[in-house]
């Protein structure tokens, strides 16, 4: 079991960047690979990215490619989404999920633990 909380989110001018953080309180962070997602106002969630339990994997949707980075930190257990030349486009509540059944997933079934989410607003 593993308990989420996201930080970080914000209002940024197009173009500008934002770091999110999730923290994880648990005995087995390692053993858990992480994802972030996030949600629009009348749009479906959507995967963002995900990453392996060492670290070495990664994966990131299409239109955030380039742009934004996922990355872990196991010995502080968190996980960060770094998010640069950001549009108004990106603008969405962004949730940090773990599972413990896959290496690494782009899909929100395979997640058991989700935060509570932190809102981000881009604006033009």
């Amino acid at each position: 079991q593993v308990q989420l909380a996201e930080s970080g989110g914000g209002l940024v001018q197009a173009g500008g960047s934002l770091r999110l953080s999730c923290a994880a309180s648990g005995r087995t962070f390692s053993n858990y690979a992480m994802g972030w997602f996030r949600q629009a106002p009348g749009k479906e969630r959507e995967f963002v990215a995900a990453i392996s339990r060492g670290g070495g994997r990664t994966a990131l949707t299409a239109s955030v490619k380039g742009r934004f980075t996922i990355s872990r930190d196991n010995a502080e257990n968190t996980v960060s989404l770094q998010m640069s030349s950001l549009n108004p486009e990106d603008t969405a509540v962004y949730y940090c999920a773990a599972t413990s059944d896959a290496s690494i997933s782009i899909f929100a079934y395979d997640y058991d633990y989700w935060g509570q989410g932190t809102q981000v607003t881009v604006s033009s």
